[in-house]
């Protein structure tokens, strides 16, 4: 069960009552990332949530501010993704004030200090580089970058080296007036609380934060053609691949049994990708499948670390999984197995202030209503095997397969030629 009230100044304010808790967990969600950014301030939200850990006028530097929360044993922290910032911290309920103040602090009066900017712009360059020199993140960045060619939302959410190079104080100080108002924002709180008092202590402590309007809006992605591979060559023990296919938006009610189908698919050591690829035929140490989904468009990812000897056995041994999905129904047996496994990974989310506030903030900020965790037990409980097939049959098809590969190989035709489903 959740309250939600919105206040004068257009904040939106979410509360889940957990007695049995005593954490609270303080979640403020911004509704902007990376696919919100012009092209020259690619990096920014994810620039600027770190630059909001350095400092206020209350609280001088990014040591105090950690320390006033981990001097009472709490945490902060911050996330940045494509279409949402969060900042959030968990502490014990008696310090649930003091996290208040924090958050709202450092969103409110951070200092933007100049030489915090030039010294945090070289972290995440390096940060950057780390994740060139990590396979596995470069192949999920090449990835997206053919699933969305051209578009924000096939772009890194740290930016480039070159414009977090070229970032200044006043590009931070022009997209926090576009992107960080009131009524873009949510606060969302679980814990052992009480909703109006959480409201009334939000409307407190943010009667300062006047409405500069609506956030810009994100430039739809529109389908064109697109690379079917995509190879970087790099010296690893192992090939690094994704086989990709576009997905569907958190709008499109097919993702509930596509969800299931990735559940069967690539989740757990009991999905068909790991008894098979793994467990029978000993290709892969890590293989698993994911789906992203966005305000209008999607993605679905399978991802396999393999010898490069056996890279093409592995491809195929994949894609063997993903026609059996179009040609045979899932058993009853499977399709159970698939739903009480996320019923119970659901349900033990929901022990978790964290993960509660997470949930709720998430989808309020992105769809602008909340699934209970009720409604979503009812949703899974009523897929169908026929709606897993359908949804199989008109997502997973041939022609908008692609892959990217990271490792050492030819760059040659050879793979192209095993994308057939």
């Amino acid at each position: 069960m959740y309250q939600k009230t919105t206040l004068k100044n257009g904040i939106r304010v979410i509360t889940s009552g957990m007695p049995y808790a005593r954490s609270v967990t303080l979640s403020i969600f911004i509704g902007t990332g990376s696919r919100y950014e012009k092209k020259r301030e690619m990096g920014i939200s994810h620039f600027l949530e770190h630059i909001l850990f350095k400092g206020t006028k209350k609280r001088p530097s990014s040591r105090v501010l950690s320390e006033t929360i981990e001097g009472v044993g709490g945490i902060l922290n911050g996330e940045t993704d494509k279409e949402l910032t969060v900042y959030w911290c968990k502490v014990a309920k008696p310090h649930f004030p003091l996290a208040l103040d924090v958050l709202t602090d450092m969103i409110l009066n951070s200092k933007f200090d100049p030489a915090e900017i030039i010294k945090e712009r070289q972290v995440i360059i390096e940060e950057i580089n780390r994740s060139k020199d990590s396979p596995s993140q470069l192949v999920d960045e090449l990835t997206d970058s053919i699933l969305f060619p051209g578009h924000q939302l096939g772009r890194d959410v740290a930016g480039t080296k070159k414009t977090v190079s070229t970032m200044t104080r006043e590009d931070m100080l022009d997209y926090v007036s576009r992107q960080y108002s009131p009524a873009n924002t949510v606060f969302s709180i679980a814990g052992d609380v009480n909703h109006d008092e959480m409201v009334s202590a939000i409307s407190t402590a943010t009667e300062g934060w006047q409405n500069y309007g609506m956030a810009a809006k994100y430039k739809p992605y529109i389908e064109r053609p697109n690379p079917r591979l995509c190879i970087q060559p790099k010296k690893t023990e192992q090939v690094h691949l994704c086989l990709a296919l576009p997905g569907i938006s958190l709008f499109d009610p097919r993702r509930y049994p596509l969800a299931l189908l990735n559940v069967i698919l690539g989740a757990g050591m009991s999905s068909r990708l790991f008894l098979e690829v793994r467990d029978r035929l000993g290709l892969a140490y890590s293989v698993h499948s994911y789906i992203d989904h966005y305000k209008d468009s999607g993605a679905i990812v399978i991802y396999a670390g393999v010898d490069p000897q056996k890279v093409s056995t592995a491809i195929s041994a994949i894609l063997e999984q993903l026609v059996r999905f179009k040609n045979e129904l899932v058993s009853e047996s499977e399709l159970l197995k698939a739903k009480e496994l996320s019923k119970g990974r659901l349900w033990l989310r929901m022990e978790d202030s964290y993960a509660v506030s997470g949930w709720l903030g998430g989808q309020e900020i992105l769809t602008g209503k909340v699934i209970t965790d009720d409604q979503m037990i009812n949703i899974i409980d009523s897929i169908t095997a026929q709606q897993v097939q359908d949804v199989a049959r008109e997502l997973l098809t041939e022609d908008k397969l692609r892959m990217a590969v990271v490792g050492h190989v030819a760059k040659d035709d050879s793979l192209q030629k095993l994308l057939k489903i």
